[in-house]
């Protein structure tokens, strides 16, 4: 399905992470993958890294870095000439957003900066590495509602989801899509970060009417690749929700 390709993947953590997912069945698939990690977990990406079929350089980037940013593209080029797709799996948000009212400008400006603005500053980063076009997805948790305990991470991803459809429309024309996977909870390292985040891990299967495991990132990254491949080649701007049909049901 991806055979030939070589795609950006961040957010690799864990091997529970969709991303690690993500990357493993790239590979599998036929891709050449290339990692992104920076400070203190670029060794643990570089452990996961050799857990893949295939080690995977990994490349520092953190999307508050201006400089990381604007040579992204130089240095992608030790590893790649051309860069078929891009995995958006980035997301942060300091505890003091988690409380709706009481939050503070300066932590509210950290997660739209992190989980919603760098959609659209690693999509730009990443274009000139895109010249025949290519894929960019994003995973999200579905931004339609005001979710107990998510917050003001909830809304910057109302922003990431509207982030997307602007970069879609602006990098069509370029032939780059940009689509989203809104995930079901999947018990990853920013699932940890968010307090009481267990709430959704107590009522989801019970209101899937296809079920739903917390410790399976697979469903979610089957549709992040199929979105990444050629498949979809006349479908940008979408969101893709895979969590087992909740967002479907009224009660």
């Amino acid at each position: 399905m991806l055979h030939g390709k070589t795609l950006l993947i961040t957010g690799v953590l864990m091997e529970s992470s969709i991303a690690f997912h993500v990357a493993r069945l790239a590979q599998e698939n036929g891709a050449t993958v290339i990692l992104t990690s920076f400070g203190r977990t670029m060794k643990i990406t570089q452990a996961i890294a050799r857990r893949l079929p295939e080690p995977a350089p990994v490349i520092e980037l953190d999307v508050q870095d201006e400089e990381h940013l604007a040579t992204l593209a130089d240095r992608l080029g030790e590893h790649c000439d051309q860069l078929d797709g891009v995995l958006h799996s980035i997301g942060f948000a300091p505890e003091g957003a988690f409380t709706f009212l009481d939050a503070s400008w300066e932590d509210v400006a950290t997660a739209m900066h992190v989980s919603a603005y760098s959609l659209k500053a690693l999509g730009v980063a990443a274009l000139p590495r895109m010249r025949d076009g290519g894929s960019i997805v994003g995973l999200t948790f579905d931004a339609s509602f005001a979710w107990p305990v998510y917050d003001w991470m909830g809304v910057a991803k109302a922003a990431f989801e509207s982030t997307s459809r602007y970069l879609a429309r602006d990098l069509g024309p370029k032939g780059v899509r940009c689509n989203l996977v809104a995930a079901g909870p999947i018990r990853t390292t920013a699932a940890k970060s968010i307090p009481g985040f267990e709430q959704f891990e107590e009522m989801w299967d019970s209101r899937a009417p296809l079920g739903w495991d917390v410790e399976d990132g697979r469903p979610a990254a089957q549709a992040c690749v199929a979105l990444l491949s050629d498949w979809f080649p006349a479908t940008t701007g979408e969101i893709v929700h895979v969590d087992g049909g909740v967002h479907a049901m009224g009660a």
